[in-house]
């Protein structure tokens, strides 16, 4: 899981909120949860680590994932979410969530 928070870390650090879409004040930031789909590059991620960047703790409180992260190929979303909730995490985003079979 460590891996995962350093990714999230340097993401977050690079990420840009000089601009930010109006529509980051349109979601329910406080809903247990919330699912935001759309086509391939229009924002999703961006507006996803601004919100956390903006608003959110910086430390192990908060994690943004990646599921195509490699680190996926050998852990279960399952076992991230239930070891996070155990560190005492309380904000868990998910990003490139597709189905796949199993």
């Amino acid at each position: 899981m460590e891996r995962l928070f350093e990714s999230f870390i340097k993401k977050l650090a690079i990420t840009n909120t000089s601009f930010v879409r109006s529509l980051i004040n349109e979601i329910e930031w406080k809903a247990r949860l919330i699912g935001i789909k759309g086509a391939r590059g229009v924002g999703k991620t961006t507006l996803l680590l601004q919100y956390i960047k903006l608003n959110l703790p910086m430390d192990k409180t908060v994690l943004y994932a990646s599921v195509d992260n490699i680190w996926f190929s050998e852990h279960k979303l399952y076992d991230l979410a239930s070891d996070f909730v155990k560190r005492g995490g309380k904000y868990l985003f998910l990003d490139e969530v597709h189905k796949y079979p199993n």
